[in-house]
């Protein structure tokens, strides 16, 4: 699987090299700033991009606007993209398209060599991955008893939590150690809650949620 790898500090940039090549990926390009990335992108046809937000020259958000660019020319580009603290306009504009492929982590995350690296994976597979603490904000933003999110269970709301962040039916009941069967009957009171339309397609269900989420802001 080949990478595209866009980060303007030497030392992290290094450390991702060396872990994802640890993991069976092939580093495409490794770069540091934005006009570098465009053109990585552009040449290396890569399976999954993994880009600081913040990039050379503007240090703004060029890394995540190259990337958009990228995926605008070639539509559904896998997009992983890092940043240093929980900023929702990034997410919504890696989602904005509804095709999934996307994933946003806080780079702290890089620090669980597992996790992060399920993320790369999931992304790159077409899936979405979304930091916990995006998820939590969102959640976070629909205050009063007269909202849909007030009327789940507060295990309801753990396993919302965790779709939202791209687990499977599977990868929720190992999480929260319960069965499949409970997750699924969870997951069916929740999308009737919220008034959204059951999917079975764990990405299109990702994508309906953090929708959902983001009209409640």
């Amino acid at each position: 699987m080949r990478v595209v790898l866009a980060e303007d500090l030497f030392l992290l940039r290094d450390g991702l090299v060396r872990l994802l090549e640890a993991h069976d990926f092939e580093i495409a390009a490794a770069v540091e700033s934005g006009p570098e990335l465009t053109r990585a992108l552009a040449e290396s046809e890569p399976d999954v991009a993994v880009v600081d937000v913040r990039l050379p020259p503007t240090h703004t958000d060029e890394g995540l606007q190259c990337a958009l660019e990228a995926r605008r020319r070639r539509p559904g580009l896998p997009v992983l993209v890092l940043s240093q603290h929980v900023e929702q306009l990034y997410a919504r504009e890696l989602l904005a398209d509804g095709s999934g492929a996307v994933g946003y982590l806080l780079k702290d995350r890089v620090l669980d060599a597992e996790q992060f690296v399920d993320a790369v994976r999931r992304v790159a597979g077409g899936g979405t991955a979304m930091d916990p603490q995006v998820i939590q904000q969102l959640l976070a933003r629909e205050p009063g008893d007269d909202r849909p999110l007030a009327r789940l269970t507060p295990r309801e709301r753990e396993v919302l939590e965790q779709m939202a962040q791209g687990r499977s039916n599977a990868a929720i009941a190992g999480k929260l150690v319960v069965t499949e069967r409970a997750v699924a009957k969870h997951t069916a009171n929740i999308f009737a809650k919220l008034g959204l339309e059951v999917s079975e397609d764990d990405n299109r269900r990702v994508l309906a949620v953090l929708a959902h989420l983001d009209r409640g802001r």
